[in-house]
């Protein structure tokens, strides 16, 4: 028998609690049903995640969480002069961002980072996960963008999870 892990008890209080929250109800019948689900579908739920992540720096996480709000605000104005002037640069474009980080943690959140914020989506990994294509909104600098992504989440995503 292999070692899964511990029991994972926050998603069966998380999912326990979002029962009752859908369901509108403390009744006795919801609070069995929900606990008896939560518990089987957290227990179900361990062999879909083999890998657990390996953090080593977390405090770093706290500045990339600031770093990426800042950028998000900073998007959010940028796409609304867009909107309100037109583009400036090229238009939309595509931008290849070669890529030295493997961890599939890492990429993850990089995913998210990338398409959280506003004038900008992750569209493909390739098979080797060595490139990474991103679609800007309005792309005046090609490099600037590759060189910001890499510095900017990369960099620290690689130095919490590798």
């Amino acid at each position: 028998m292999t070692k899964r892990g511990p029991f994972p008890i926050v998603l069966a209080i998380t999912l326990f609690v979002m029962w009752l929250l859908l369901n509108n109800s403390l009744t006795a019948g919801h609070i069995v049903l929900g606990a008896i689900l939560a518990i089987f579908f957290a227990r179900t739920s361990r062999g879909l995640r083999p890998l657990r992540p390996s953090v080593k720096r977390l405090q770093l996480a706290v500045v990339l969480i600031v770093v990426v709000l800042a950028d998000i605000i900073r998007s959010n104005i940028a796409v609304a002069r867009v909107v309100l002037r037109g583009v400036r640069g090229n238009g939309p474009g595509f931008i290849q961002v070669p890529l030295a980080m493997r961890d599939p943690h890492g990429l993850a959140i990089l995913a998210m980072i990338i398409t959280a914020t506003p004038g900008t989506v992750w569209v493909e990994l390739n098979r080797d996960q060595s490139e990474l294509t991103i679609h800007v909104l309005d792309l005046q600098d090609e490099e600037g963008w590759v060189q910001a992504v890499k510095r900017r989440y990369e960099r620290p995503l690689m130095e919490i999870f590798e």
